[in-house]
């Protein structure tokens, strides 16, 4: 969801330097209950086998990493959470020494057999290895391919003996001592620290993963605040605070930001967490959420599109809602949404030029200003390359060479020979009838952007049609290859247009790249890219391979959403953070202003 050896006598504002300074007020209260609610179920709890966001944030509250970000720093910052401090970097960036604080427990789990469990560096090591473990299918492999020293040639013997074997020695994992992580990479990685802040990188411990072995998914226990407590599939997901976990106190500093000095009042000197039990309910459509949260059955809410008008008139917060002591936190989200055309698929795939005319057709038939005019009210602006604003590679001045143009889609596919049958519909150059199969989500919502796709490709004599599936059968369809069209978003795991580049680079096939996308020309400019420190030559490939996406035809740009959320007056210390999203262990409640 990404500075050496720097320590708390140079950080004093930093939260994870906190054990000299004394709680003011007591751990977690059971008392209270924050309630929240994701707008798409979650897929599991395993962080090399779980990509979507919403499992995401609440792998973040049960499992670790070594870094973290600061809460209220903007641009984004990164600290140490279960490090000492900043990982030490030599050789150019290709050697990277994390130094891990002693005295932190995993949650107690009977897997550990009734005793305490301390958090060392081989269970970081053990952790990143599950990534190349072919049994695991991970799709965040990507992360650490080809990237540490002796890994790769450890996965490859796997593959053959169909058989990872966890305690053979890898060059690049140097366990130096109980506390020390050693990492030797191949080539230097300026985005390697934010890597290791991702929640995919947390640590979990062997004897959990092997005691869980036929459902990892729904066991996690790691180091983190809380603990998951119930789980009902695509329902409800119950967390609870760990009683067990370390003294951590809030201090973070913010800026002169209004938002910021309300979190810094509220929370400053508490012990961390606050909240004792979080009630996540998987509510997917917007008006049941949007319901919920006027019946205050939830604490906050975010993606409110259809009712910002009603909540947010004019880019005001509604006078009933301020009213209510409600208040209003907006940011812009470092994310894209895009559509994504399958490059393997029979109708739709392949690299003949009748192919690239049919995928550019597509793209440019549909209106992305009217969906935002339409369906999300205003709320995002429209996104021209893969790179967001926010993060490193953007550029302001960028402009797509598939803008929103259905006469150049009609004269495109009249030239390339697919051409309109008796029912107004165009056939393929060969005279076979097809059709674009759009892949979706059944709720309401999603039955306006169908709409809005056969309008566009009906105007371009194109036969559309949908298939409806739930969220995560889609993922694993778009992992296998199997999804001809879909919709999707990138939220920013580190701040780096590398980030988001990935999701277009051919070895990440069956892990990130839905597309399923293979490009020399690409693919070269990628690995030059990824390697090399922010410079304007590096801003340059950012450019040349946003073309090369675009000549190929294979995503259509959507949109960078405003992450508008709104906040009842029992919720203190909320703040939305772009790498984060939801940190309910920064935050606190006051059940006595939810009754009021």
């Amino acid at each position: 969801m990404f500075e050496a050896n720097w320590r708390c006598a140079t950080m004093a504002a930093v939260l994870f330097c906190a054990l000299s300074i004394p709680p003011s007020v007591h751990a977690a209260d059971a008392k209270k209950v924050l309630r929240v609610a994701f707008e798409v179920a979650e897929t599991g709890f395993d962080p090399v086998k779980v990509t979507d966001g919403y499992s995401s944030q609440v792998m973040r509250a049960v499992f670790e990493g070594l870094l973290t970000y600061d809460y209220l720093a903007r641009p984004v910052k990164l600290i140490p959470s279960t490090a000492e401090a900043l990982p030490e970097v030599s050789e150019g960036g290709r050697t990277y020494v994390f130094k891990i604080r002693s005295g932190i427990f995993f949650q107690a789990d009977a897997a550990f057999h009734g005793q305490r469990r301390e958090l060392t560096a081989a269970d970081y090591a053990y952790s990143i290895k599950r990534f190349v473990d072919p049994a695991n299918r991970s799709p965040w492999r990507f992360l650490v391919d080809g990237k540490i020293i002796g890994l790769d040639a450890v996965a490859k013997k796997a593959a053959q003996a169909k058989r990872f074997d966890y305690d053979v020695k890898v060059p690049g994992l140097e366990v130096v001592d109980r506390y020390t992580l050693r990492i030797r990479l191949t080539a230097p990685d300026y985005n390697f620290a934010y890597i290791m802040a991702m929640p995919a990188m947390s640590a979990v411990a062997r004897e959990v993963i092997e005691a869980y072995a036929d459902d990892t998914n729904a066991h996690p226990v790691g180091t983190g605040p809380y603990v998951l407590r119930s789980w009902t599939r695509k329902a409800k997901i119950v967390l609870e605070a760990d009683p067990g976990y370390r003294e951590v106190i809030w201090n973070f500093a913010g800026s002169d930001d209004p938002r910021d000095r309300a979190a810094v009042a509220a929370m400053k000197g508490k012990r961390i967490p606050q909240i004792g039990r979080v009630e996540i309910s998987v509510i997917e459509e917007e008006q049941s959420r949007w319901l919920a949260f006027q019946r205050g059955e939830i604490d906050f809410i975010d993606r409110f599109g259809s009712f910002a008008p009603i909540a947010i008139p004019d880019n005001k917060l509604a006078p009933d809602l301020a009213a209510r002591g409600i208040t209003w936190d907006r940011s812009v989200e470092p994310e894209i949404t895009y559509y994504f055309l399958n490059m393997k698929d029979p109708t739709l795939g392949g690299y003949t030029k009748e192919k690239i005319a049919l995928r550019r057709a597509i793209i440019l038939s549909y209106d992305v200003n009217e969906e935002i005019r339409v369906i999300r009210k205003q709320q995002a602006m429209g996104d021209e390359s893969p790179v967001p604003p926010g993060v490193v590679g953007y550029d302001p001045t960028y402009r797509s060479l598939l803008r929103y143009d259905p006469l150049l889609a009609n004269r495109l596919l009249d030239y390339f020979g697919y051409k309109k049958g008796s029912d107004g519909y165009r056939n393929d150059p060969s005279g076979r009838r097809f059709s674009v199969v759009l892949t979706s989500e059944p709720q309401a919502i999603s039955r306006e952007y169908d709409e809005l796709w056969k309008k566009a490709l009906d105007g371009i004599g194109v036969r559309f049609e949908t298939r409806k599936s739930p969220f995560s059968d889609n993922i694993k369809a778009a992992e296998a290859c199997q999804v001809a069209m879909w919709g999707s978003a990138w939220i920013s795991d580190y701040p780096d247009g590398e980030n988001f580049m990935q999701l277009l680079y051919g070895p990440n096939i069956h892990q990130s790249n839905h597309s399923c996308y293979e490009s020399a020309a690409f693919d070269a400019m990628y690995l030059r890219m990824k390697n090399m420190p922010n410079s304007p030559e590096r801003d340059r490939l950012f450019l040349l391979m946003s073309r090369q996406m675009e000549v190929d035809g294979v995503w259509k740009m959507g949109v960078s959403r405003y992450r508008n959320v709104l906040v009842y007056p029992q919720v203190k210390g909320y703040r939305y953070h772009p790498i984060l999203v939801n940190a309910w262990e920064y935050m606190d409640l006051d059940p006595s202003a939810r009754k009021q």
